[in-house]
């Protein structure tokens, strides 16, 4: 969640069953496929999610919320499929299937990943686009611009890797919020990947030689303060006094998680 510390109860799911307070990220090289498969089941993020989302009295329309779960669960997978050091964020702006703003980010580095979704002044694009920045320490930023075919968070993860990473991938969700990445290496069996059904994914085990590479660990989380927002409110340069006066604060919002604040004039 968004808070600096987790609750002192454990976190629990929507049937009050415990869960894990991180996602673990599996990693795996598919043998004689040439594949690397990245899965996790992300009921632990998804809770602190909704947790954060209930702190600050914020709350999505049913169809933002399904594409913004999917979007950052697609998002974990990929942190997983590059090095460790990186930072990575991706913003959307999506006309169809409804007009919004995603915006995810995260890093290995501190295992955490946040995000939120904007539905008030979103300008209205000619299609669907993907702005996706990649930040490495020393390094100039790296920043896509990518038009986006599809209508769906599946496609769109598609459409990224195929015309940014320049390869191949393929993103499925499964029961139990399973979510499974797949991503061609040198000498994939491009026939394979292109075939692969999600029936042969929950079967993978069984039908495939998999050896698992590594594992990685991910929270839902900001950190946030408003020691860090009043920075950016200040070089707003603007009067607030009319305001302060009427109500005797300014709310302010994290751009990253949506967290809410309140500015005293003392804080100013």
């Amino acid at each position: 969640m968004i808070s600096a510390s987790k609750p002192e109860a454990m976190t629990t799911d929507t049937n009050g069953q415990p869960v894990e307070e991180f996602v673990t990220v599996h990693a795996y090289f598919v043998r004689h496929r040439n594949c690397l498969m990245l899965r996790a089941e992300m009921t632990p993020l998804f809770v602190d999610y909704y947790l954060n989302l209930m702190q600050h009295g914020n709350r999505n329309a049913e169809v933002e919320d399904a594409v913004f779960k999917q979007l950052l669960s697609f998002f974990t997978l990929h942190l997983v499929s590059r090095p460790w050091q990186e930072y990575h964020a991706w913003t959307l702006n999506i006309k169809e299937p409804s007009l919004a703003n995603y915006f995810v980010s995260g890093s290995s580095l501190t295992e955490d990943v946040v995000g939120r979704v904007f539905t008030q002044d979103v300008r209205v694009p000619e299609k669907n686009m993907l702005f996706a920045q990649n930040i490495r320490t020393g390094k100039e930023p790296h920043t896509s611009v990518i038009p986006l075919a599809g209508q769906n968070v599946i496609s769109w993860v598609e459409d990224f890797y195929r015309r940014s990473e320049q390869r191949v991938a393929r993103a499925f969700e499964l029961p139990n919020e399973q979510f499974v990445l797949i991503t061609a290496q040198p000498g994939a069996d491009a026939d394979w990947l292109s075939e692969l059904t999600a029936q042969d994914v929950a079967e993978i085990d069984a039908k495939e030689e998999i050896k698992q590479l590594e594992t990685r660990k991910f929270t839902f989380r900001c950190g946030c303060t408003v020691e860090k927002i009043l920075p950016s409110i200040r070089a707003m340069k603007q009067d607030f006094a009319d305001l302060l006066a009427e109500q005797g604060f300014l709310e302010a919002s994290c751009p990253r998680c949506g967290a809410k604040y309140h500015i005293t004039p003392e804080m100013l």
